[in-house]
């Protein structure tokens, strides 16, 4: 690194022209508000004590609960320590545990308590001083959308959201960002009220898993795929999300919800984009989500509700072995509720590009297995110089990115079977994360954290997505409620709704069994 100019604000440890070199965070503090929470005991906490583990976290780090609980310091640390001996991913140390705890700290309170968040200002201003946090301090707010508000206008008042001098302060949010489009507009303007746009960071996780972003690297880095991806050679494209869980014990926040707000409108669309974006000028914020942006301007429902979407509701049945019940039967749950579990849509991506391909989005709970993936589906050689029983098992090509859980590619092509005579079949070629690489993938929340520590936001949506995402949801939830039918029932452990067989069936297509 010999002359090489480190500039104020630059990191001392990591050479800015080197991308190879660990991102490692400045000097800062997160404050977690909602930290009694699942989220913050098995992924957030964990997913700092990881980043500590790896050197990715400065010395001084300081990480600060806010909840209601009457904790001191002490107690919020043995909270803090079993969540990372549960749920760490990586193997504890203590010396990495020592470091991190003395900079845990801990601020009894509630929303409304002017005194609590005073506090709080107090506490921050003693890490700046102790932990020489800089005045760097992200707030993460993993709590009810309608306290957003409430925190953001505290956060106002206290001096807390209006950084001094070169330092910085950010705002983390967890979805759902709304239930509707106006809802997602009124929560934008209150938050965008406290904080500049640009310090706000909306978390979907989705993103920062490694398949997701090796979507990019695979459709931008490579000559072989690039030319193909279009309507000219693609038949159809099919993203899903299963699950093999029912809610869990969400029913106050699922029921009234359903599957097309909690997973359609965040997470499958922005996977849809991701898969259909033109390439972007370089992978930076402004470039990815002007490109995000143009295609979920242009993405529409592909026919009426009643033919282009299908809804479900699980009922009793078998899961792995086991009988489970149904949504109706679950704790908490309106015995009438018309809460889908299940949701199918299929839409049209509206450009040259993608003119005439279909785009099949699929999710449910209590389905066979779990799995997320991205299904590209091309259309069958327009010449086959073969007899007909030589390809009658023949499909059509693919390839399939899987997010979760088996991290990896799958390409389906046809190949010749080994013997004397023609005969072509389906083969699979298969690429899978723990087998090419040495070192272990990070949880997704490990890449979000260290990002927005980092100021870096090419993988958090703008409100400017989320508005679109919602424009193109609206219209089939606001129909489905017109409709006040109840959602057809499925057996649980199987794979949804015969309506949305149906969907495909109408096309002539049906869904990959993955």
């Amino acid at each position: 690194m010999t002359g090489v100019v480190i500039g104020p604000g630059l990191n001392p440890l990591r050479d800015p022209r080197d991308k190879r070199l660990p991102r490692i965070a400045g000097p800062c503090s997160m404050v977690m508000f909602g930290i009694t929470g699942d989220l913050a005991r098995k992924k957030l906490m964990p997913a700092i004590y990881d980043l500590a583990n790896r050197g990715l976290l400065p010395p001084g780090f300081a990480l600060v609960g806010f909840a209601r609980r009457d904790w001191d310091h002490e107690d919020f640390a043995e909270v803090v320590h079993e969540s990372v001996r549960q749920y760490a991913r990586t193997p504890y140390r203590e010396d990495v545990w020592r470091q991190l705890c003395e900079g845990l700290r801990f601020v009894q309170g509630t929303f409304d308590d002017d005194a609590a968040f005073d506090d709080l200002a107090q506490t921050l201003l003693a890490l700046d001083a102790e932990r020489g946090t800089g005045g760097n301090h992200a707030f993460y707010l993993s709590i009810p959308p309608g306290s957003f508000g409430q925190v953001c206008q505290q956060l106002q008042r206290s001096g807390l959201a209006a950084p001094q001098g070169d330092a910085w302060r950010r705002v983390v949010i967890e979805k759902p960002f709304g239930h509707d489009l106006e809802s997602a507009r009124a929560l934008n303007d209150i938050v965008e009220s406290v904080f500049a746009p640009d310090s706000v960071f909306r978390i979907d996780h989705y993103l920062g898993k490694e398949t997701v972003q090796n979507l990019l690297a695979m459709r931008f880095a490579n000559q072989m795929y690039e030319p193909i991806w279009n309507g000219n050679y693609v038949d159809h494209v099919q993203i899903t999300m299963a699950e093999d869980i029912g809610i869990s014990g969400r029913a106050g926040y699922y029921d009234g919800i359903g599957a097309a707000r909690d997973v359609i409108q965040n997470h499958l669309l922005q996977l849809l984009a991701l898969t259909a974006m033109e390439e972007p000028v370089a992978f930076d914020a402004v470039h990815l989500r002007a490109e995000k942006e143009k295609v979920l301007s242009c993405v529409r429902l592909a026919g009426d509700v009643t033919e282009a979407t299908a809804r479900g509701q699980y009922a009793a049945g078998w899961q792995g072995g086991d009988k489970v019940m149904g949504y109706l039967q679950e704790h908490g749950v309106d015995p009438g509720s018309t809460t889908e579990t299940y949701a199918a849509l299929k839409l049209a991506v509206e450009n040259r590009r993608w003119a005439g391909v279909p785009f099949y989005l699929r999710t449910g709970k209590r389905l066979a297995k779990r799995v997320t993936e991205i299904a590209v589906v091309f259309k069958k050689a327009p010449h086959l110089p073969f007899s007909a029983t030589d390809t009658e098992e023949l499909g059509k090509n693919a390839i399939v990115i899987r997010v979760q859980p088996d991290e990896g590619v799958t390409i389906r092509f046809g190949s010749k079977v080994p013997g004397p005579s023609m005969e072509v079949r389906d083969v699979t070629m298969d690429f899978g994360y723990g087998r090419a690489f040495t070192e272990s993938s990070p949880e997704a929340y490990e890449r979000l954290i260290l990002d927005v520590l980092l100021g870096d936001p090419p993988l958090f949506p703008r409100h400017e997505e989320v508005e679109l995402s919602w424009q193109i949801l609206d219209p089939v939830t606001q129909a489905w409620a017109r409709e006040k039918h109840s959602p057809q029932a499925y057996e649980s452990g199987l794979w949804g709704p015969q309506s949305s067989d149906d969907m495909l069936a109408r096309d002539g297509r049906h869904w990959r069994m993955p």
